[in-house]
């Protein structure tokens, strides 16, 4: 009896033993050396300016962005396709629309129209009496799977990212593991409807801002911990470079308040063990065929960045309590006030913006 139970833990295992180093996974990890993460000092030295955050309650989950409307009213998208408006004061939150689908970037047109980045439908537009218009669901024939977020231009243009035209949002971990160039940044020309690829070869499309001076565009470059700009005028027009480079965390959302200051969220903290597994692609097969939770994961950290126009950090905003507003992946700026959208809350954030240190 107690040879066959020895046996038989014997080929359990051996199957588990197998599994874990040869069972075909869905991801292709390419090679990837990230340079050492910056310590929590100097410019990111660890604080708790967003303790002072104050959360404005809504019923749903993960209002990833925020956007104001002309009368000053707060909108933010849920994980359940709602899109939930507050009066200016931050009260009395109402449906305003639903999408059908996961509402992420936000930001309003020239027109009052509320134009929305949706993961699962692609780049809406969204009227005053909230009908709902697809403007484009995909670019060279190949369909978004992933639109994440957006930013209009002085002259209409709309600059949007497909954080991945491989994974859905729903797999964004698949795609952080696989570290493969299958995001895009685009435009859409609302007078053309024409849809064209500005920037290949991304590591999860994110967060986009255009100058205040409309002379490039900034689109974060999630998985490789940067921010990349994309020239709209001058002698590098079309070319790209990298703003800033090696973030401490993540970087999410960015926006700019429209005079002297991006604003970029950082949604999670750089992970030590993911960094580690980064340069050796088998290693990550083995860590995708582990449970959930024994794998890299968003950890409870609150973390936003100030960088002017050179791409210098000229604010530092974190709070690393255990009560923090979590999982920043938006901040926007407007008449003094900061706003927080998030993906690992069930409220967007306000607070007086800091004074420049």
């Amino acid at each position: 009896m107690k040879r066959t139970i020895f046996r038989s833990l014997i080929s359990i295992v051996a199957l588990l033993i197998g599994y874990m180093l040869a069972w075909p996974v869905p991801i292709n990890p390419a090679a990837w050396t990230p340079s050492p993460a910056p310590e929590l000092t100097g410019v990111y030295a660890q604080n708790s300016e967003l303790s002072r955050i104050e959360r404005l309650k809504v019923d749903g989950f993960a209002p990833e962005d925020v956007a104001i409307d002309g009368q000053d009213r707060i909108y933010c998208g849920t994980e359940d396709g709602r899109i939930f408006r507050f009066q200016a004061d931050g009260a009395r939150p109402e449906v305003f629309a639903n999408t059908q689908g996961r509402p992420l970037g936000l930001i309003f047109d020239r027109n009052g129209n509320l134009i929305v980045a949706d993961a699962i439908k692609g780049l809406l537009s969204i009227s005053p009496d909230a009908a709902v218009l697809v403007l484009s669901t995909e670019a060279e024939g190949i369909p978004f799977r992933c639109t994440n977020d957006l930013d209009i231009a002085a002259d209409g243009t709309i600059y949007f990212t497909d954080a991945s035209y491989k994974y859905p949002l729903t797999r964004l971990k698949d795609d952080v593991l696989e570290h493969q160039p299958n995001g895009r940044f685009m435009s859409y020309d609302p007078r053309t409807k024409e849809t064209r690829i500005l920037l290949r070869d991304l590591y999860f499309a994110n967060g986009v801002a255009v100058s205040p001076d409309q002379s490039f565009v900034l689109v974060n470059d999630t998985s490789s911990y940067r921010v990349r700009r994309f020239w709209l005028t001058g002698p590098k027009q079309g070319q790209s470079d990298i703003f800033i480079d090696n973030l401490p965390g993540f970087p999410d959302g960015i926006s700019s308040n429209g005079r002297d200051t991006f604003w970029v969220a950082l949604v999670n903290r750089r992970d030590a063990a993911l960094d580690s597994i980064l340069p050796h692609p088998f290693m990550r097969k083995v860590v995708w065929r582990m449970p959930s939770f024994m794998q890299p994961n968003i950890k409870r950290y609150a973390f936003a960045l100030a960088l002017d126009s050179n791409g210098k950090v000229i604010q530092n905003l974190q709070d690393p309590s255990t009560q923090c507003f979590a999982q920043i992946a938006n901040v926007v700026e407007h008449k003094g006030m900061l706003y927080f959208g998030s993906i690992g809350e069930h409220a967007i954030g306000r607070m007086r913006v800091p004074n420049a240190k």
